[in-house]
């Protein structure tokens, strides 16, 4: 199995309530991929940080092997969210994945 973590930031400009709207929204969508994506096994958006945290919110994703992985950043449905939804809102991001 792969695990696929990301952490991510957002853009200065966008205010709260802003960020507090895409964040319930990301989170529904990517959760809801799991089922029909294949190989997508688990995915879990954090959106609860401590005040402590540098980032605003976190996926944390199980696919079952690396061509899952790579099916998965393919597949139209997680480009959808991807493109319309976390990269134009996104000022950095932080991806590692690794075999458990």
């Amino acid at each position: 199995m792969i695990k696929h973590v990301l952490l991510w930031q957002f853009k200065d400009e966008l205010s709260n309530e802003e960020k507090n709207q895409l964040l319930m929204h990301i989170k529904r969508e990517l959760e809801g991929l799991v089922g029909t994506i294949p190989g997508l096994l688990s995915m879990e958006v954090i959106v609860d940080k401590l005040d402590s945290s540098n980032a605003d919110f976190m996926i944390d994703s199980t696919v079952e092997d690396r061509e899952a992985l790579s099916t998965y950043a393919k597949h139209p449905a997680h480009v959808k969210v991807a493109e319309g939804l976390i990269l134009p809102n996104i000022k950095s991001r932080v991806c590692m994945d690794y075999e458990v």
